[in-house]
């Protein structure tokens, strides 16, 4: 539980606009109702607090991408920025468009790696040509050629030029961000005007698995904040030593079902296999980030998240001298070159675990601090028993309420059995 001090602390000097948010959060659970568990009062807590309210996030992350911007630039804009993803503006809008006009979605990393990898597979001769791909030829590529397979796992052995390869090619260099809008048009896009409920983008972070939230300013017409889970990720551990916060805080993992999957359904790469096949796996299984085993593959001994394919887009020369690149050689290559430009990096610390008996409360600082997506859970032999996401977090402070979202989501996204993102 949180000491006199802390929660004294908190009330009298709010450290950070986020703290301050908490204790307009902890002004509302002192007047809720008695009868009402802790899940309700935060839920009701939550309903109460417009988006609005969240503070903004750093001018030099609030950026726009636009439609007509080739793969490359907008790999290298994103990069550049150290954000995942960002909102994409139509070039051909009118001026007094509305929001929903203004803007394609949102495009990612995760995104154009994605599709870059399905674009260099072989078609099925059962399955017709995507859209993108009848946007791809309209526009005159008509196919990853070069590239070589891409396709089902497992993944062939990549050898290092193959990036320098891809970085330099006509698919990469010249589709446009426009070109596979497609990919991302409706689902991974849902903007919430700033009137809309604390309540409403913790349920979408996590049970409808958006990464980040544009926040309207409708009379504008455009996005006025992205909240994303790091983001509340770091509210929470501003909160620490407030009632509401430590209710919950408190929880050992393991009280509240954490981690959810159990380790045999653990997705792991081995050290020695190639780094593609991490990368097809996050594909295959629609998570965000898998852990590089050793060859008893119990213990972890690295992490590579979708947002490290930065390091084979925007510095393929690090690899150069590879004949083949394994996760074990992704790795180090990457942390070389974060010490040889002095970079700060989670790549470069030590493998950040921990214990099924910690709180939720320790997990939070821990994540934040090391401004980490994902924190592996292991055994007293260093064994890995599971993974915890910051989705899986914020799943487990609020509750969907039956019939919220209505039937709103039927169809426009999907819930893959087992999803991780």
């Amino acid at each position: 539980m949180a000491t006199m001090q802390e929660i004294r602390t908190v009330q009298e000097s709010p450290r950070s606009p986020e703290a301050r948010l908490g204790m307009k959060v902890e002004d509302l659970w002192d007047v809720q109702g008695a009868q009402l568990t802790p899940t309700e009062k935060l839920n009701a807590c939550f309903e109460s607090v417009p988006v609005s309210a969240f503070p903004p996030a750093p001018s030099y992350q609030v950026i726009e991408i636009r439609s007509d911007a080739s793969l490359a630039e907008a790999v290298q804009i994103l990069s550049q920025h150290k954000v995942l993803s960002a909102p994409v503006v139509n070039v051909d809008a009118p001026e007094d468009a509305s929001w929903i006009d203004r803007y394609l979605g949102i495009v990612e990393f995760a995104g154009i790696v994605v599709w870059i990898l399905q674009q260099s597979e072989p078609p099925s001769p059962r399955s017709p040509r995507s859209g993108a791909a009848f946007a791809l030829a309209a526009n005159g590529v008509t196919s990853a050629s070069g590239l070589g397979n891409l396709g089902p796992e497992p993944a062939a052995e990549t050898s290092g030029s193959f990036f320098e390869d891809l970085t330099t090619s006509e698919i990469y260099n010249n589709t446009k961000v426009q070109d596979i809008s497609g990919s991302f048009r409706w689902a991974p896009f849902l903007a919430l005007p700033k009137s809309d409920s604390f309540l409403t983008m913790l349920l979408l972070l996590s049970k409808y698995k958006m990464k980040s939230i544009p926040v309207v300013d409708l009379g504008e017409g455009k996005i006025d904040n992205v909240i994303t889970q790091s983001a509340v990720i770091h509210m929470f551990a501003e909160c620490t030593g407030l009632h509401w916060f430590e209710s919950w805080g408190t929880k050992r993992l393991s009280e509240l079902g954490l981690p959810l999957m159990p380790p045999d359904q653990l997705v792991k790469v081995y050290e020695h296999e190639p780094v593609m096949q991490a990368f097809k796996l996050m594909r295959k299984r629609r998570i965000g980030g898998i852990p590089v085993v050793d060859n008893s593959g119990k213990k972890a001994v690295g992490n590579i998240s979708i947002r490290d394919i930065q390091f084979l887009l925007t510095s393929p020369k690090i690899y150069h001298d590879y004949r083949s690149v394994t996760a074990k050689g992704f790795l180090t290559a990457a942390r070389n070159y974060l010490e040889k430009h002095q970079e700060a990096s989670p790549m470069l610390g030590s493998m950040i675990t921990c214990k099924s008996d910690q709180t939720i409360k320790e997990l939070i600082l821990m994540l934040d601090s090391h401004k980490i997506q994902r924190i592996y859970v292991v055994d007293d032999d260093g064994n890995l028993q599971g993974v915890i996401t910051l989705r899986d977090i914020i799943s487990k402070l609020v509750h969907e309420p039956h019939g919220y979202f209505g039937d709103f989501f039927d169809g426009v996204l999907p819930l893959p059995q087992n999803s991780r993102v």
